[in-house]
């Protein structure tokens, strides 16, 4: 069985799929699509030509995956295909792509697939702005939604809770003036953009802490050195382990005020996707621990991460939801990424034993 999934593994692999170019994720998903068709005897569904559903029978299990990368196309020129000692490296290896080999997998161990839904979408890495309501939709109804993201750390944890995650843009309106002629005619938009990032810097404290975040991260002003900045941006990355918290957050945002006489403040964005509670995730985690047990796996552990995925929008609509079922091994986003070769046939075992348990 492994042989094949690495085959198939890199058949994947070598398909780059950077969220940022949509014709290489269409060329993706034709690479996708004609693996599924293969392992599972049927064609997908194709939505915007990125997005992928099977569906057999009433579907009571949604899996869902995504087949886009952070890596910009080229990267396999720096970062090959490979497999040594039994560790496979390429860009998108461990996030997620080899899940969905998984995935795959995992449904030609079972006798019927009768029940099963499987989403695999194109554009999770960049927000899941086109395929949210897919998502939803999907998900909506379902028993369970399984989630064939990697998973946390080295030893393989299942992703048990994920913080919600909201974006803004805070924009400062200012007044450009000649910097050595006169600058006391301009409103600094710079400063003011400074003012702002300490303000924001203080807002997770504010919000009641426990495990909220509140970061500015990129920072952009002005357009010549002897000029004052009329206008300036601030990029914020939020992440929050309740909706009171996000929903908290979002209100101290908005209300941001001005230090500067002049200056003006306009807040784009908001949350994104919600936070992915402890509770939408604990029975099926039990399930998963009881179906790893029978295997004779090693026990499953699960832990919370700061995170998101699409799993966060299953299970805001209500479903249940178990995510981090995918690769095991390490780097996402990063050089280092890989996966471990052993590990993929005993987490598409582990996938079918629960389909198995949630569809009888």
């Amino acid at each position: 069985m492994i042989e094949q999934m690495l085959v198939d593994l890199e058949e994947l692999v070598l398909r780059e799929s950077f969220s940022g170019d949509l014709p290489a994720v269409r060329h993706s998903a034709e690479a996708v699509a004609a693996q599924g068709a293969r392992l599972l005897g049927a064609r997908p569904e194709v939505i915007d030509g990125i997005h992928l559903r099977w569906s057999f029978g009433t579907p009571r299990v949604l899996l869902v995956g995504h087949h886009d990368t952070v890596w910009p196309v080229g990267t396999l020129a720096r970062i090959p295909w490979s497999v040594t000692d039994g560790i496979v490296r390429g860009p998108g290896v461990f996030d997620m792509k080899a899940g969905l080999v998984q995935l795959f997998h995992a449904l030609t161990l079972l006798p019927e697939l009768d029940g099963v839904s499987v989403l695999i979408t194109g554009d999770e890495e960049i927000g899941s702005s086109s395929s949210r309501a897919l998502i939803e939709d999907s998900a909506r109804g379902c028993a369970a939604a399984l989630v064939l993201e990697a998973s946390a750390g080295g030893g393989g944890a299942l992703k048990t809770a994920r913080k919600g995650t909201s974006w803004y843009e805070v924009k400062v309106h200012g007044k450009a003036a000649h910097a050595g002629l006169e600058p006391e005619k301009g409103v600094n938009a710079a400063i003011e953009a400074a003012h702002q990032i300490l303000a924001l810097a203080g807002l997770a404290e504010l919000a009641g802490g426990g495990g909220t975040t509140v970061t500015p991260t990129l920072v952009r002003a002005g357009t010549t050195g002897n000029t004052v900045p009329d206008e300036a941006q601030v990029s914020v990355d939020v992440r929050v382990p309740t909706i009171a918290a996000q929903e908290r957050v979002d209100e101290l945002v908005r209300g941001l005020t001005v230090r500067q006489p002049g200056a003006r403040l306009e807040v784009l964005g908001g949350p994104n996707r919600p936070p992915l509670e402890a509770s939408a995730s604990r029975e099926l985690f039990d399930l998963a621990r009881k179906v790893a047990a029978d295997l004779g796996m090693e026990p499953l552990s699960g832990v919370a991460v700061g995170g998101a995925s699409d799993g966060n929008l299953t299970a805001a609509v209500g479903c249940p939801t178990l995510d981090g079922l995918g690769a095991v091994g390490g780097g996402a986003h990063a050089d280092d990424e890989h996966v471990i070769a052993a590990e993929m046939p005993v987490r598409a075992r582990l996938l079918a034993g629960l389909i198995t348990e949630l569809t009888h």
